[in-house]
């Protein structure tokens, strides 16, 4: 009985971090120093819970589950097919996907562009080649670890490197203070909540596939050996990301509020290695950039395709591929503050009600007797997630909600959550059968 582990275990490993890591793991860490400044490192100890720690908490949770669908079912049928389809259209063609693109092009192209440049029609031009060769490496998925692992994510780690060190022997004036009110009064909680954004924790539920795909690849079939090399990975990659956002973390805030005009993580980044490198350091900066998203592009596809193919296999995976990178490439077009204007109230929604199941499925073996739990839970966690996101387009909910406990640091959903917990409590303990 082969098992995942050496050389396979890391490569497995490096592929998902691969998935993982992309426009949001660049573009935020930097954007949170450079907001929190003298609070970064309070701050990002809120971001790795968010974007490290529950990444990781998602793919053990998916593994032990048996995959996303399993454990939905575990609330209901019916919530789990919606839940797994809202989950896969967020991380894919909705958000995520279009993300990579557009993120990429304001990194690699703009910068470079005269300020007469037709930039709509260049990114055009530019999404139209990047999801085509996305679509031509996704339509392989047993090629993803040999493709990413061995060969993308250790020029993009590599690459990561140099800016970092770069960073450390300039002579910067050290951080500077915060520069707005929610890393200013609340760092740990305010950087929590802007680590969704990196949607890691959604993606982990839903990368399971594709890992799967990779690690049968190497060789090993046995269901339990495939679960505990995903665990495995699982970690190895969680470690990486940890590592990365950290030296993100603190260029950004080495800038110290330079860049006053930037108004997100891109602009920080350009700005910062601009002064580092000069020319030289935007083209080094592209590459980490069309690296990352195209890595993480390319995972997503596939997992998409992969899930949509089972729920629907009359088209084939390929076919289905095809309709995320082109409907991906539409969207992409709309540009990256649009994209990431729009992900805030969905990641607001998605984020606690996946949390919640993350939490429940560690806790299964004490919880599994009690069939109430995950549909009470689960159920008051969505209810307060869409009031919440509700309460911005209707006048007077928001004042209600505010009566909630944290609800004033984006964290209203606990108690409704807790309350769903203890409720399911109350219904009659289920016999379980040994073995």
């Amino acid at each position: 009985m082969k098992r995942l582990q050496g050389k396979d275990l890391i490569l497995v490993g490096l592929t998902l971090f691969s998935m993982f890591f992309g426009a949001g793991n660049l573009i935020f860490p930097p954007f949170v120093g450079a907001q929190a400044g003298s609070n970064t490192w309070l701050a990002m100890l809120g971001m790795a819970v968010s974007a490290v720690g529950l990444p990781v908490l998602g793919v053990v949770a998916v593994a032990k589950a048996g995959g996303l669908d399993t454990l939905g079912d575990r609330v209901h049928p019916v919530f789990s097919r919606i839940f797994t389809v809202a989950c896969y259209l967020a991380i894919g063609p909705c958000l995520a996907i279009p993300r990579t693109a557009s993120t990429s092009f304001e990194m690699a192209v703009t910068p470079f562009a005269g300020p007469e440049a037709p930039l709509a029609l260049f990114q055009l031009a530019y999404t139209v080649v990047f999801f085509a060769l996305a679509l031509w490496v996704a339509l392989k998925p047993e090629k993803l670890t040999d493709r990413l692992g061995k060969l993308l994510c250790p020029v993009l780690i590599v690459l990561i490197l140099i800016t970092f060190a770069g960073s450390l022997t300039h002579a910067w004036s050290g951080y500077g203070p915060a520069v707005t009110e929610g890393y200013g009064a609340h760092p740990v909680i305010t950087g929590f909540l802007d680590g969704y954004q990196t949607m890691d924790a959604i993606a982990a539920l839903v990368f399971g596939i594709v890992i799967a795909i990779s690690i049968r690849a190497r060789g090993v079939t046995e269901e339990r050996e495939i679960v505990t090399g995903t665990v495995k990975a699982g970690f190895l990659a969680g470690g990486l990301l940890l590592v990365i956002y950290a030296m993100l973390a603190h260029m950004g805030a080495l800038s110290g509020g330079r860049f006053p005009g930037a108004s997100n993580g891109a602009g920080v980044l350009t700005n910062l290695v601009f002064e580092l490198f000069g020319p030289l350091g935007m083209m080094l900066l592209a590459a980490i950039f069309v690296i990352a998203c195209f890595n993480v592009c390319v995972g997503l596809i596939t997992s998409c395709g992969e899930y949509f193919h089972k729920l629907w296999p009359k088209l084939s995976y390929r076919g289905w591929a095809a309709i995320f990178a082109g409907v991906s490439l539409v969207i992409a077009n709309a540009g990256l503050n649009q994209i990431l204007k729009f992900s805030v109230p969905v990641l607001g929604v998605l984020y606690p009600v996946a949390i919640v199941l993350m939490l429940l499925a560690v806790c299964h073996k004490w919880v599994k007797g009690r069939p109430g739990v995950y549909p009470a839970a689960v159920l008051c966690t969505t209810a307060a997630s869409l009031l919440f996101a509700a309460a911005d387009y209707l006048p007077g909910l928001k004042e209600v909600l505010a009566v909630l406990p944290l609800a004033n640091v984006g964290l209203g959903w606990v108690l409704p959550a807790v309350i769903g917990l203890l409720l399911g409590l109350c219904f009659p303990q289920k016999t379980v059968k040994k073995g």
